[in-house]
């Protein structure tokens, strides 16, 4: 459990990092107005406190131009949720899962390679015993990503 308060330079530094995070401590310090020292010590402070839980990878724009991305909204048969997540969790395509209310239960953002990889994928889904049933929407575009 996070137990940490973040102070405005610890949200700067979070914002940084989330755009690049390979960013040299040097650059960043340069960028909050500390020591190299100091930044350093606040990243390591906000991993121990598991405000940073870890680093990804971003691809090009043009990788995921290529990709066909879908949001799934689930539903789900009761007490079913815990196994249909971690099935769900081992489909690499799975990109994120989300619990939501009203009629449906989760949405996940998926990513295909082609419209026939998605069918087959929206369709591997939907056999998921526990499944109900399924509503897809293709991304046409993505307007804003933080």
């Amino acid at each position: 459990m996070v137990t940490t308060t973040l102070s405005p330079k610890d949200r700067e530094l979070l914002a940084i990092l989330s755009e690049n995070a390979r960013e040299q401590t040097s650059a960043i310090a340069r960028r909050l107005g500390l020591s190299r020292t100091t930044v350093q010590a606040r990243i390591e402070r906000l991993e121990r406190d598991g405000v940073i839980t870890g680093y990804g990878v971003r691809v090009s724009d043009e990788y995921e131009g290529g990709m066909v991305k879908a949001h799934v909204l689930i539903t789900i048969a009761p007490k079913t949720l815990s196994r249909i997540t971690g099935e769900l969790h081992a489909i690499s395509e799975v990109r994120a899962l989300h619990s939501v209310s009203g009629s449906f239960d989760l949405i996940a953002i998926v990513a295909a390679a082609s419209i026939a990889e998605l069918d087959h994928l929206i369709d591997r889904i939907g056999e998921i015993d526990g499944v109900e049933r399924t509503l897809s929407s293709i991304i046409l575009s993505t307007r804003i990503s933080r």
